[in-house]
């Protein structure tokens, strides 16, 4: 099992490495923000991960409020982009 643990891991890790390239070569604002929600949703998942791992359940609050703060942060980033476009 920690071989399946360490697979999962590492996938996350590549995957933060990738993202965290094209949110920094993103033109635009719009793709820097996607890329950041991927970064968090990568790291949420890398925490559920953590949380399965070890069978502590006491991060699963913070997986939730981290999930609502970067939706809540989207949702303004996207709301004062369209208005700074019209």
């Amino acid at each position: 099992m920690t071989y399946v643990w360490g697979v999962a891991a590492t996938m996350l890790l590549i995957s933060v490495v990738l993202t965290t390239y094209r949110t920094l070569r993103g033109p635009t604002t719009l793709d820097r923000l996607v890329g950041v929600d991927a970064i968090v949703a990568i790291l949420i998942s890398g925490l559920a991960v953590w949380v399965a791992a070890t069978g502590d359940t006491t991060i699963a609050a913070g997986i939730v409020v981290l999930s609502l703060v970067s939706f809540i942060g989207s949702i303004a980033v996207a709301r004062f982009r369209r208005r700074d476009d019209e």
